[in-house]
């Protein structure tokens, strides 16, 4: 019994670390503006997908885009910040999961516009769209098609 009870608190520290870990890499910062509705929704779709989700009121998000090395051609309406990683515009939660897996060497993610359909944009009449991968030159590949 002696061996066994340093075994449970070992087995718990390392359980509870990891979650604690696990929550703490899905920790996304939102810069939008106060009045935007879809960026709303959007923040809601990711805490749906577990995402802790801080949002930060802003005048306006070009600046904030332009600090972080986004492109304006791929702006949209809130830029957000996980993990070093900018993400920009309706970018769906299994997008950002899969980034955060992957760890490719880039600028972020980007779903350039409001697409309808998109996460926070949704609609009876969606139409495709593209989440694209954003080096950190300014270029970009197709990360997901939608």
């Amino acid at each position: 019994m002696k061996r066994t009870l340093p075994l449970i608190t070992l087995f718990l520290f390392c359980f509870l670390a990891g979650v604690a870990l696990a929550q703490s890499a899905l920790n996304i910062t939102v810069n939008k503006t106060p009045y935007c509705g879809c960026c709303k929704q959007w923040m809601a779709h990711l805490q749906a997908n577990g995402f802790m989700v801080s949002g930060k009121d802003v005048d306006d998000t070009a600046p904030v885009r332009a600090s972080l090395g986004m492109p304006a051609k791929l702006g949209s309406c809130h830029t957000a910040v996980i993990n070093g990683y900018v993400i920009e515009g309706h970018v769906p939660a299994e997008d950002i999961k899969r980034l955060l897996r992957e760890k490719p060497k880039a600028l972020g993610l980007a779903v350039p516009g409001m697409p309808l359909g998109s996460p926070g944009m949704e609609s009876a009449n969606p139409q495709p769209y593209e989440t694209l991968l954003v080096m950190k030159d300014g270029s970009t590949k197709v990360w997901a098609k939608h």
